[in-house]
């Protein structure tokens, strides 16, 4: 029986800028990933809040929310077997100079704030955020 199950993928205002989406996309099609949606957004502030309102007590949320509106971002619903625990190993640590060779964040990501990628966390999650930005 497989477990094919969908997951958010958003390629970061950092990665945007560097022009890396191309070769971001290319690396989840290389790992079995299927890019089932995809949309080039700038999304506001104010979305960005609502966005990461799970962090809302966190000291670096206004950080976050500032971030991910700062430019276009790239939003994708990828799909494959275990598609939530897979992004998040192909995506790496948080902090790229954490990150596994090979990883997303270990290739692209500036820092821990710009690490290029953000992915679903959990199945539960990934269905609110796929919701956040595909819902018509």
């Amino acid at each position: 029986m497989s477990n094919i199950e969908q997951t958010l993928s958003i390629i970061k205002p950092d990665a945007v800028e560097r022009n890396l989406q191309d070769q971001i996309k290319q690396e989840f099609i290389n790992k079995g990933f299927e890019i089932i949606k995809e949309k080039k957004i700038h999304i506001s502030k104010e979305d960005a809040e609502k966005f990461y309102k799970v962090h809302n007590s966190k000291p670096f949320y206004n950080d976050l929310c500032d971030y991910l509106s700062s430019g276009p971002i790239v939003v994708m619903t990828l799909q494959r077997e275990s598609a939530v625990m897979e992004n998040r190993k192909l995506m790496g640590a948080t902090n790229p100079i954490d990150a596994e060779e090979g990883t997303l964040r270990k290739k692209y990501g500036i820092s821990i704030d710009k690490n290029s990628v953000h992915g679903s966390d959990s199945l539960e999650n990934a269905r609110i955020e796929l919701d956040f930005f595909f819902k018509n």
